[in-house]
Parts: structure tokens; C-alpha cells; sequence
């Protein structure tokens, strides 16, 4: 009888299978879901601004990372690698080959020595001011479909999302 019990009561804790996906109550088409356009619409605005600033030959993250730099003067990667929200690795690749083009210096924290602090030089800082109008204008052709009220309740929507997912902050992309 004992022995009943004992089954009795870890058959009662065991948690139960998954149940199976419940069938969708319509079909979900792609061009519906968020994800996807999230996806589309980055593509759209990497394209444009790839149009309208190859002559700069600035990826939108080494852009990025310029904006950044002109704003907070000096950083340390890891601080760069955040505020952008993408690996060290990636952010530190980026960082180099802005620093073999002398658009950014890089250079060994007196105060931690595992740390690289970053700066724009001169050459860095003309780059972004020669690169302000076509930036802009990509910005604008990304979301040209919109009025300026959408325009701006789209970018006050997009800011919310990302707050809602900040702790997903700097962690790897998966293809």
C-alpha cells in the first residue's frame, strides 16, 4: 500500500507533455508579421543608405560608432560594444578597421589595461560632417511612405519595443 502511494504521488508532480501547437484560427501570411517586417524594413534602410553613402565607404554600425564617438568624445569598447547593442567582437572588428583608415584612435586605459579607448581624430570627425546630409537623407527615404505624423509615432513605437527588449542588449544576432 505504501508502495501505491509513493507512485501515486510522483505521478502527480510529473509535468505532462507538451501539448501540440493549437492550429492558427487564420493563416498567418508573412508580410504580417512583425519580425519579418522588422527585417524588411532594415533591409530597405541599409540599401538606401549604402546608395546614398558609398562614396564614404561607413557601414551604418561603423557610422554608428563614429556618432557615438563625436558625441562621448573618448569610450572604451565595451562601452561602445553596449551602447550599440552588438558583441565586443563585432563592435572591436569595427572599431579596427575604422582605426587602419586613421578615422578613430584606439589606445591601452592607464587606469585598466585591458581596456582600449577609442577617440575620433580629426580626419574621423570631417568624415561624419561630410556624411550628415546623405545619412539624413536615408533616414528619411527609409520611412518616406509615411506622413510626418506616422513618421514620428513609427519611431516613438520602434523606441518602445527596443525598451521593452533592452536586456537583450548586446547579444549575438542569430541568422
Amino acid at each position: 500500500m505504501r508502495e501505491d502511494l509513493q507512485v501515486a504521488s510522483v505521478q502527480e508532480t510529473e509535468v505532462p507533455p507538451p501539448a501540440p501547437p493549437a492550429s492558427s484560427p487564420r493563416p498567418w501570411p508573412l508580410h504580417e508579421r512583425p519580425g519579418f517586417l522588422a527585417r524588411r524594413m532594415h533591409q530597405i534602410h541599409v540599401s538606401l543608405f549604402s546608395e546614398r553613402c558609398a562614396a564614404f565607404r561607413i557601414t551604418p554600425l561603423q557610422y554608428s560608432l563614429l556618432s557615438l564617438l563625436r558625441d562621448l568624445r573618448e569610450a572604451d569598447q565595451t562601452t561602445l560594444a553596449q551602447a550599440v547593442a552588438l558583441d565586443r567582437t563585432t563592435t572591436t572588428g569595427a572599431l579596427k578597421r575604422l582605426a587602419a583608415r586613421g578615422l578613430v584612435s584606439r589606445a591601452t586605459s592607464s587606469t585598466d589595461r585591458r581596456a582600449q579607448l577609442c577617440r575620433l581624430t580629426a580626419a574621423g570627425e570631417a568624415l561624419h560632417d561630410a556624411m550628415d546630409v546623405a545619412v539624413r537623407e536615408a533616414h528619411a527615404l527609409t520611412v518616406a511612405a509615411l506622413s510626418a505624423a506616422d513618421q514620428e509615432r513609427l519611431a516613438a513605437l520602434l523606441r518602445r519595443v527596443v525598451s521593452g527588449h533592452d536586456h537583450r542588449r548586446g547579444q549575438a544576432d542569430i541568422a
